[in-house]
């Protein structure tokens, strides 16, 4: 296997880190090393933010398992089965493993940035560690593990699109795809609740006060990047939308966790809009 990053003991900045821990297949190490990113960051230990940095092949580091299918042949999961629940909490994980590659690829991909940006996308990994790991031990108490079910590889196709294009990548990983799961975490908790899992609904309920933040960084940075270069906001996100084609999210709409996370009126009322 073709090593994708130096040796951690080679990696200085927390960028260079990134970077290794980008690489990482293990997913217990991954989750671990990104939290102690998380904690070097608000140590203030350097970020390297102006390092031009090499990717190097086999990006991002995986696990042999899941298999990854195209998403129309991932089947259903029904909750009402201890297996169709384990089915969906491992479908959910997978979100969250992804999450934390795409977060230290936002760190280590883009330099010359402010520190802020970097700090925020190493908070967003450290959480999206948390995160995964909660539900990864939750699997484990309903008899499953990481790696038991298939998935897709819909976010990180979207992340290898935006590799060259900043912009693109705010606009439509954690504000497009990311942002679906401040609309579907309440209804899967209330079918959780239903089945009588109150541990998933607990740490669904974490997932998504979190990623009201994480949502809410994408938001920013977003602005401030179209700020930067005299685009308007809502219209530049249609084009993008199209040039990358990024799917247009479905309602129901959780309005009230969109606006804490930074949504205008008048991007959700474009989400309203018929298709």
């Amino acid at each position: 296997m073709t090593m994708c990053a130096p040796a951690a003991g080679a990696a200085t900045t927390l960028r260079q880190r990134a970077l290794h821990v980008l690489c990482l297949r293990n997913p217990e190490d991954k989750a671990a090393q990104a939290r102690m990113l998380f904690a070097d960051a608000q140590a203030g230990l350097d970020l390297g933010r102006d390092e031009t940095l090499t990717p190097l092949p086999g990006l991002p580091g995986r696990p042999e398992r899941p298999v990854l299918v195209p998403p129309g042949q991932v089947p259903r999961r029904s909750p009402h089965t201890e297996h169709g629940r384990a089915a969906l909490l491992h479908a959910i994980a997978h979100i969250e493993f992804n999450a934390i590659n795409l977060a230290l690829d936002a760190v280590w991909r883009f330099a010359g940035l402010p520190e802020a940006y970097y700090r925020d996308w190493l908070q967003v990994a450290g959480e999206e560690a948390l995160h995964f790991t909660l539900l990864r031990q939750h699997l484990n108490h309903l008899g499953h593990d990481y790696g038991d079910f298939e998935a897709h590889d819909g976010l990180w196709a979207m992340a290898d699109k935006t590799r060259e294009d900043l912009v693109a990548r705010m606009a439509l990983v954690p504000r497009t795809l990311e942002a679906r799961g401040l609309d579907a975490t309440p209804l899967i908790q209330a079918k959780l609740r239903k089945a009588g899992d109150a541990r998933a609904v607990e740490i669904l309920q974490i997932i998504l006060r979190d990623e009201v933040g994480h949502v809410a960084i994408g938001n920013h940075w977003y602005r401030w990047l179209c700020q930067r270069q005299g685009l308007d906001p809502v219209a530049h996100y249609e084009v993008l939308a199209r040039r990358y084609d990024a799917p247009r999210p479905k309602p129901p709409f959780n309005h009230a966790a969109r606006r804490r996370a930074g949504f205008t009126q008048a991007e959700l009322d474009w989400l309203e809009r018929p298709l």
